[in-house]
């Protein structure tokens, strides 16, 4: 789940004081060196961050990013999210001086054991193999366990339990593992069960022909009823037959740059938590329901499944503030995207076909519908408590993925990479060598459709 599954102003809603991209220190550049996220608590006073940052440069640690905001477990404190990448030996002396001086709450290993070739200054850092995402995936920034004062579940007790027991779950997954079956409590069925059969009813009239193709499906393969949630692992296996993706758990949100990473890998990831009760048609983050009934039905068509990893694809080595400009194009596509089909307006975002205020909303003549276009949709302010100001429409996604391909230009990267479907990893494509190799493919492709076509052919003329 993309912080806000791509929400740009919800993944760093509550974040503050961001600084992108410096290097305290450049020494023991030759060394081994680990990448780690360490998100630490210190008292909120005048001075606080400066002593705490100076244990870093005094240790040698780089920063690559740190973010701080609020504690939510005490109104004294604030917390500091780090990523940052050291020798080990420095790492640890680091870790040492920081539990002397500051609370640690977590810390999650990013990459270690980079090689000198794959270090590069000022290139933010990403996944090669789709096992690398099982570090990438428990960089939770929002919710988890941990729920806001406003949200629905806060005071409950009973949820904030059940909570904990989908982090867990998310938390202990590795990729390549059967995904855990959950036992969904009574009242949690009937969560769902409401937003289903209200949900369904607007289906007809209001989804993408794609859309309205692959339900069907999904309720004969995957248990889709009113009485029923879907579990994860059937979802998964349904669509890697279908389109390639799987679905991943995952404890909370994630931020833009890890979520579309995932994308690039055909990874979706996946909530398993039921919102809370107490108002079934609202919730402030996404849930089970917003996954396998907005999300899921639409990574099941291949077209639109290209669309999501070609735009994971593009933000890999990404600058921070092209990141947030293919985040906000996939909030105004993937999750609040419209179309027309047979000229009618349909809804193929998943934020839509996941509220029913909002899908009725969004095509009726009181909202605000521009073409998209990349290079402004980029800029829109993306909403969270309220309906969105404007939605974007494509007259398909062949459409979308095309204007995406021009947009994707413009991102500022020092080399292009390219999805490897049988080694399931990313290469890096920085030299003659490496696009040679590409060329070698293509040319092997080609040939097999030459053959095709001459068989094609042959058969005519018979």
């Amino acid at each position: 789940m993309i912080a806000y599954h791509v929400k740009p102003e919800q993944v760093h809603k509550g974040w503050f004081n961001k600084y992108d991209e410096k290097k305290v220190s450049k020494e023991n550049g030759k060394n081994e060196t680990t990448r780690t996220t360490i998100l630490f608590a210190l008292k909120n006073e005048v001075g606080g961050l400066v002593k705490a940052l100076q244990i870093f440069q005094d240790k040698h640690i780089n920063l690559v990013h740190i973010e701080s905001r609020k504690s939510k477990r005490r109104a004294s404190e604030v917390e500091i999210f780090v990523d940052c990448s050291s020798t080990k030996e420095d790492f640890n002396e680091l870790i040492q001086l920081l539990r002397v001086n500051t609370n640690i709450i977590s810390l999650n290993p990013l990459a270690s054991n980079w090689t000198e070739e794959e270090e590069l200054d000022d290139i933010p850092w990403f996944p090669r193999k789709i096992s690398e995402l099982d570090k990438s995936s428990q960089r939770v920034l929002m919710y988890g366990s941990d729920l806001d004062a406003d949200h629905p579940g806060f005071k409950d007790d009973v949820y904030r339990s059940r909570r904990k027991y989908f982090v867990d779950v998310a938390m202990n997954y590795k990729i390549g593992q059967p995904i855990p079956k959950v036992e969904y409590t009574e009242e949690e069925i009937k969560t769902w069960g409401t937003v289903f059969r209200e949900l369904t009813k607007l289906y007809p009239t209001h989804a993408c022909r794609e859309y309205l193709k692959n339900f069907p499906l999904l309720t004969k393969h995957c248990g889709y009823r009113e009485d029923n949630i879907p579990q994860l692992e059937d979802v998964s296996v349904f669509l890697k037959e279908r389109s390639g993706f799987v679905v991943r758990p995952v404890a909370g949100y994630l931020s833009p740059r890890d979520f579309l990473a995932g994308l690039a890998f055909r990874v979706f990831h996946c909530t398993q938590y039921v919102r809370h009760s107490s108002d079934p048609f609202y919730t402030p983050e996404p849930d089970t329901c917003h996954e396998l009934l907005g999300h899921v039905p639409l990574l099941a068509e291949p077209s639109f499944a290209e669309f999501s990893q070609e735009l994971g694809l593009v933000s890999l080595a990404a600058t921070d503030e092209d990141v947030h400009k293919l985040a906000t194009c996939y909030f105004f596509t993937v999750e609040f995207g419209l179309c027309k089909q047979d000229g009618q307006l349909r809804a193929y975002g998943a934020g839509l076909l996941s509220s029913i205020g909002e899908l009725k909303h969004a095509l009726s003549d009181k909202a605000i519908v521009k073409p998209f276009d990349p290079k402004t949709t980029c800029i829109q302010e993306c909403l969270i408590t309220t309906f969105q100001e404007a939605y974007f429409l494509s007259e398909s996604f062949e459409e979308a993925k095309n204007k995406m391909r021009e947009f994707s230009k413009t991102v500022k990267r020092p080399y292009s990479v390219l999805y490897n479907p049988y080694t399931q990893s990313v290469e890096i494509l920085k030299d003659t060598k490496s696009i040679e190799k590409v060329v070698q493919d293509i040319q092997g492709n080609l040939g097999t459709v030459c053959d095709a076509l001459s068989k094609i052919n042959k058969h005519s003329a018979i």
